[in-house]
């Protein structure tokens, strides 16, 4: 979800810069929730769920316990009540097996171990949800 389907990183800075004593922004109630989608993702994302069988596998944060109702909410606010069926919050991506993972990063958290493809958001291949999108009609 973070950085994929909603802007964690643009929170997380501005309110550091708004608030600098706060050392994780990430932990304040509602924080999870608030997150805007990033730009085309609302559309991506229900394109692939309307024509593949996706599912959102997301890492829970450590640090805040709220995280894992937060993010589940915030997939019903934004996505849908169906989507919140497809919801998989895991700490370790590479517990589950898929064709493909589409995330931030390609280290950190199992990412380099998923078991399909994985597919870099924010590459220079796939930089926009549009791309996403582009890549996944070819299986139409």
């Amino acid at each position: 979800m973070d950085d994929v389907l909603c802007a964690f990183t643009k929170a997380h800075n501005e309110r550091i810069q708004s608030v600098p004593e706060i050392k994780y922004p990430q932990c304040e109630f509602d924080f999870f929730r608030k997150l805007e989608p990033m730009e085309g993702a609302i559309e991506g994302f229900k394109f692939l769920f309307e024509n593949f069988d996706t599912y959102i596998l997301t890492a829970p944060s450590m640090i805040n316990p709220l995280c894992y109702t937060e993010k589940r909410l915030w997939v019903e606010d934004h996505l849908g009540y169906e989507a919140v069926k497809k919801l998989i919050i895991s700490p370790n991506k590479s517990l589950l097996i898929g064709d493909y993972l589409i995330d931030d990063k390609v280290h950190g958290k199992g990412q380099d171990q998923f078991k399909g493809k994985l597919i870099q958001f924010s590459s220079n291949q796939f930089k926009t949800w549009n791309d996403i999108i582009e890549h996944f009609k070819y299986f139409l």
